[in-house]
């Protein structure tokens, strides 16, 4: 049921924020010259997908999580999208093609291997990885891999369509 809302949600989005999206990548190609910033992640059951954000830092920054990264530097258009979210819209082309739910543990990179181990002893990979979750809503980031993929794994286990809706309603408050 969760993967039709997330069928029909991604598709009315994408529809909707099209326009948005087209001068954001066009802003993106005048700020950086690379608006899209494609990058593997871990996905469900393990396997590797491709993450698709709208680039918020130079193009040539490693490849890291970013609280691993020290001075880190955004795009002057950037800044922007990283503190609106905005940089997130493209996920939903993730989500349309079934890599990722709206809902769900947000997805790590291969090197942040403490979180991963995590993550594999609580069954966390059993599910799609999301855009939002209970870890999002509460403030809860990838500095803390243990509480994380604890906070993760209860989210899973109290998984509901009532839940499912609350998380990504809460978090749309809390980016207005």
């Amino acid at each position: 049921m969760i993967r039709i809302f997330d069928f029909l949600f991604s598709l009315i989005g994408l529809i909707l924020l099209f326009p948005l999206l087209i001068l954001i990548f066009l802003i993106g190609l005048f700020d950086n010259g690379s608006p899209l910033f494609i990058q593997k992640r871990v996905g469900y059951n393990f396997k590797s997908f491709s993450l698709i954000k709208f680039r918020t830092m130079p193009v040539g920054m490693r490849s890291a999580g970013t609280h691993l990264i020290k001075n880190i530097k955004f795009s002057s258009f950037g800044y922007f999208l990283r503190g609106t979210k905005i940089d997130e819209i493209p996920q939903l082309l993730n989500v349309l093609i079934g890599d990722m739910s709206l809902v769900g543990p947000r997805p790590c990179l291969f090197n942040q291997r403490k979180l991963i181990n995590e993550r594999k002893k609580r069954g966390v990979f059993k599910v799609r990885p999301g855009i939002t979750g209970l870890a999002q809503i509460s403030g809860i980031n990838m500095k803390t891999p243990t509480l994380l993929a604890k906070t993760d794994q209860k989210m899973i286990k109290k998984m509901s369509l009532y839940n499912y809706f609350y998380y990504i309603f809460k978090t749309i408050f809390k980016i207005i």
